[in-house]
């Protein structure tokens, strides 16, 4: 009898591990010379607290984990805030660049091609999980 396979949230080390990453990424987003103008009015620790907590529940719960994200979808929530395609790529070497949490979930994502973001889409939608047990 085969062993159902782990989630994507499981693989990527669960809540404590996402929650780690969004903590390490987020501030090398504000602090990013491209990204850093997202940024850039005065912000409260109340709303720097809700924007970790809305991104921790968003990667879980589209990574497949046990959690329900009660934000704005992000084709909505990104709208008119003209995000580039230069943007993405800053995104991502700020999302890459950082803790062996990243590297080690990113290495377990190529080797598996479990997980695959689309750039132009910034929904749940547009992450695609490949594995026999499931898909978003």
């Amino acid at each position: 009898m085969s062993e159902t396979p782990k989630s994507l949230y499981l693989r990527l080390g669960g809540y404590d591990a996402i929650a780690a990453v969004v903590d390490d990424l987020l501030p090398r987003l504000r602090q990013d010379s491209l990204l850093g103008r997202f940024w850039t009015s005065p912000r409260s620790v109340d709303t720097n607290n809700r924007e970790r907590q809305l991104a921790i529940d968003f990667i879980a719960a589209a990574a497949g984990g046990p959690t329900i994200y009660l934000g704005r979808d992000m084709k909505l929530a990104h709208k008119g805030i003209g995000i580039t395609k230069a943007d993405y790529a800053a995104f991502m070497r700020c999302l890459f660049g950082q803790s062996g949490y990243v590297r080690d979930a990113r290495a377990r994502a190529r080797r598996s091609r479990c997980l695959r973001i689309r750039p132009g889409t910034r929904d749940r939608r547009s992450i695609a999980i490949r594995s026999p047990s499931a898909t978003l």
